[in-house]
């Protein structure tokens, strides 16, 4: 949890496992074979400090965007894919940390100018997402469920 990778080489597959109200964020460039892949924990750090790159929304989109960088991929050749943000407590407890979460990331990436093209997100359900570098194919597969391409 709050951590990224960033990869180039084809053999590679970037996994997150277990996303509830976590955000996965999956960033494919659209003119090579270069991902990344961010496990954002929580929407804003709020003046707190983490030695986790992609603990916080705010934060982690950057962080993505700077090691995706080495790999030639750049913030405007890039397509964002959103897994995750589910509501995992009880209705009415105010938090909605799974929806704020998505809410903050939607937003550094307007601010990068990075489209996002494709979400599995919000529901009750746990996921896990895989990014596979050779063909940029992002799946995800929800808790009791078979994993389903969404690019």
């Amino acid at each position: 949890m709050g951590e990224l990778a960033a990869s180039a080489s084809a053999g590679d597959v970037l996994v997150c496992v277990g996303l509830g109200s976590c955000i996965g964020l999956a960033l494919v460039s659209r003119r090579g074979s270069a991902c990344g892949l961010a496990h954002i924990v929580l929407p804003e750090a709020a003046g707190r400090a983490s030695d986790r790159p992609a603990k916080f929304a705010e934060h982690a989109v950057p962080a993505l965007i700077a090691a995706l960088g080495p790999h030639g991929a750049h913030a405007g050749a890039l397509d964002a894919i959103l897994v995750g943000g589910a509501q995992m407590f009880a209705t009415g407890t105010g938090m909605e940390i799974g929806a704020r979460n998505e809410a903050a990331v939607r937003a550094a990436l307007v601010q990068a100018g990075i489209p996002v093209t494709a979400t599995a997100t919000a529901g009750s359900v746990g996921r896990t997402v895989r990014v596979h570098v050779a063909t940029g194919n992002v799946t995800v597969r929800e808790a009791g469920s078979k994993e389903v391409g969404l690019r």
